[in-house]
């Protein structure tokens, strides 16, 4: 009998960039250097609905051969899926986890009891910040433990970082591109900052993938681009320190405001570079005010652009905020961050 089984959203044979694709693969990566190849057992849920059948014969096949099931689905997998393997387990008696991608779940339950009351039975929960255990455990969960988003990726050392002091101050996103992010928001913000200046202070370059669905809205966007914002593409996840070292600053305006550990933020962190960002619920967690990086409230316009004067006319300080970074990398590496899942797959 193998040891653990994974059932996760792989991507198949194309090269998925987002969160939820990440984070599978690198728990997965990062399980196989534990515990060896062979004692993991990985059904990709790639192709949802319409691999369905498939995927209940992969995922009765995997839950039979394995102790030890984790589960890393999106909000439109998660009923599904815990539904079969609660039922399953009725005659296996395995041990089911589920590592938590983003800040959603608690929320996510309020209007699901049936869903609450199935997840309270099962083995571990794992999220990614204190302020979903304290949710979660408010609502009665007693199988909450925090396991931090994390990427298996180079930090940078002193000596390679690299100081910006030169206008235009070189700024990036580094996400999914889409509306839900605040990537045009970002980019207004950088405008009117640079027009009210009348320089260009600051420049953007915008990476990650288009989302599918809102390819048109970020075309008819590109086309109204000033000459000091481009975008650069999607680069692979292995790539991003190099990529991210030269910049001065990440921007990460999100309006997911249930985000949990964005794997942006660990990339900036990695290469050196603090985070300007929106206060999602649970800032607190990742970002250290004035230390590894900025927050500004929700749709604050107004604060976002006071942020950007205060960087401008403070390039020193904000180029000492460099190795703080570093630092707090350390703390979303992977073989810290897995220990909580790896303890629960003792028991």
């Amino acid at each position: 009998m193998q040891n653990i089984g994974i059932c996760g959203h792989f991507g198949g044979n194309k090269d998925f960039l987002d969160g939820q694709t990440i984070k599978t693969k690198n728990l997965t990566d990062e399980l196989i250097h534990q515990y060896g190849k062979n004692e993991v057992n990985i059904v990709d849920t790639y192709g949802g609905m319409k691999r369905f059948p498939i995927l209940i014969i992969k995922i009765i096949c995997m839950q039979w051969k394995c102790r030890n099931i984790v589960i890393l689905p999106a909000q439109t997998g998660l009923n599904s899926y815990v539904r079969i393997m609660m039922f399953l387990n009725v005659f296996l008696k395995r041990n089911i986890h589920y590592a938590v991608i983003g800040g959603w779940l608690p929320q996510y339950l309020e209007k699901r009891p049936c869903l609450a009351k199935q997840l309270k039975m099962i083995k571990g929960i794992y999220v990614e910040t204190s302020v979903m255990k304290a949710s979660l455990v408010g609502k009665g969960f007693a199988n909450i433990q925090i396991m931090r988003n994390f990427k298996k990726i180079r930090v940078l050392e002193k000596d390679e970082l690299i100081y910006i002091n030169q206008k235009p101050l070189k700024l990036c996103t580094f996400s999914r591109v889409m509306k839900e992010k605040g990537i045009e928001n970002a980019i207004n913000v950088i405008k009117t900052y640079n027009q009210n200046a009348g320089e260009e202070v600051f420049a953007l370059d915008i990476y990650g993938q288009v989302d599918r669905k809102q390819t048109e809205w970020f075309s008819e966007l590109e086309k109204i681009f000033p000459n000091y914002v481009q975008y650069k593409g999607a680069i692979p996840s292995e790539q991003s320190v190099n990529v991210l070292k030269e910049y001065y600053a990440l921007l990460f305006p999100t309006n997911f405001y249930t985000e949990g550990i964005p794997g942006t933020i660990i990339d900036a962190y990695a290469a050196g570079i603090p985070v300007i960002c929106s206060k999602w619920e649970s800032f607190p967690d990742v970002v250290d005010e004035k230390i590894t990086g900025f927050g500004f409230e929700f749709s604050n316009q107004n604060e976002f652009i006071e942020i950007l004067q205060y960087i401008a006319n403070n390039v020193q300080e904000v180029n000492a905020l460099k190795q703080n970074c570093i630092e707090k990398a350390k703390e979303y590496s992977s073989e810290i961050a897995v220990l909580p899942l790896v303890r629960g797959l003792q028991k």
